[in-house]
């Protein structure tokens, strides 16, 4: 049975966070069965992009210092990093933790992972479900024990990104493409997200669900009031409680598709134990989603002739905002299958081998990625 505490907190004032936190934690019967005083913990957050805290985008700054000096008051060494998209080194590291407000996070937490660890490793497995092995960000070899610090967002490609996603950051930036270029159907792309989560292996998980992100998620998304703290001993039944909290049907979140798939989490949710508030002391909420699939996650019975047309025509796609579009070539630099080419307009898609991945909406600093499906075709085909 794994156990989920909610909590409200509906600021980021520090000392209501550790309120907050603390009975979280409590309720999880203390840090004494997940951690002893002297390990040295990687708290992985979500820094996904350069991104003001007030955006939504990535785990709150003082989120993480609160939880950071609670873990520190009880005798563990704790280090904050992320391997966020694009380029894993120290001045890609450090303009991304500046901007999103980690300037408050102690220097001595940051430098370990910035100055020793911008290296990765291969990690041999034969009990994974899709990947016999993986290249990871070598920090994770280097701490006793894993804590992720994921935020609530929902997600175009996913629906919903939050504990099981964030271990995604324990490959370094530069395979995450590879990993999208290599499974671009949803069932593997997420089966591997299970895996890696698997692989990190998160005594505890933590949601920042102060305020998440609504729409366009994970980056262009707009913020929404949650005001809970979620934290878990399985990041996968956190992510069953955070879905249903927001109004989101877990099952159709597709990593939580797998993980019901590989008896990770059972089918009814009855191996999942709320403690602290339930979900009915918190207002009922149907946050605002993307909608994501298509024909190309259909399995239709057609020649290829006609299926290829067809699927290109309904499956949603990435389109641009020119007017917005500053044309700084991130899209085109984090196209897994190099789809995306600039020209003097801007940003132009080749959607013959486009694989709806949506890392251009995902990386552009700008919003000016928006995902278009054909509104009158996508209504008659129920998709």
């Amino acid at each position: 049975m794994a156990k989920v505490s909610l909590q409200k907190c509906e600021s980021y004032e520090l000392s209501e966070l550790k309120k907050s936190l603390l009975m979280n934690i409590a309720d999880m019967g203390g840090l004494d069965g997940y951690l002893i005083p002297g390990e040295t913990v990687l708290l992985k957050v979500n820094l996904l992009m350069k991104k003001s805290p007030e955006e939504a985008t990535t785990t709150h700054p003082n989120f993480v210092k609160a939880l950071a000096e609670i873990l520190s008051d009880f005798g563990v060494k704790v280090i904050v990093g992320d391997s966020p998209g694009g380029p894993f080194n120290i001045k890609s590291l450090n303009g991304i933790y500046k901007g999103c407000g980690y300037d408050i996070i102690p220097d001595e937490e940051k430098k370990i992972f910035l100055n020793e660890n911008i290296n990765q490793v291969t990690v041999k497995r034969d009990d994974l479900f899709l990947l016999k092995s993986l290249e990871v960000i070598e920090i994770l070899q280097k701490v006793d024990k894993v804590i992720s610090v994921s935020k609530l967002k929902t997600h175009g490609m996913t629906v919903f990104t939050g504990a099981v996603k964030n271990m995604f950051g324990t490959i370094p930036g530069i395979y995450k493409a590879e990993y999208h270029f290599k499974m671009p159907k949803i069932e593997d792309f997420t089966n591997m997200l299970v895996d890696v989560c698997i692989n990190a292996n998160p005594v505890l998980s933590f949601m920042d669900a102060v305020v998440g992100m609504e729409g366009a998620g994970p980056s262009s998304g707009d913020p929404i009031d949650v005001g809970a703290v979620i934290v878990s001993d399985s990041p996968y039944h956190l992510d069953v409680v955070a879905t249903q909290l927001v109004g989101i049907n877990p099952k159709e979140v597709p990593t939580i598709e797998r993980c019901i798939e590989r008896g990770i989490v059972d089918n009814d949710f009855r191996d999942v134990e709320i403690i602290g508030l339930n979900l009915t002391d918190f207002p009922e909420r149907s946050i605002r989603r993307p909608k994501v699939g298509g024909v190309g996650f259909v399995k239709w019975n057609l020649p290829e002739f006609i299926k290829k047309p067809l699927i290109n025509l309904l499956n949603p796609k990435p389109v641009f905002d020119y007017d917005i579009c500053v044309k700084c070539g991130e899209c085109e630099r984090a196209c897994p299958p190099g789809a995306i080419v600039i020209d003097k307009e801007g940003p132009k898609v080749n959607y013959d081998i486009c694989i709806r991945c949506f890392c251009c909406q995902e990386l552009c600093p700008y919003k000016a990625v928006e995902i278009y499906r054909n509104p009158i075709l996508s209504r008659i085909i129920k998709l």
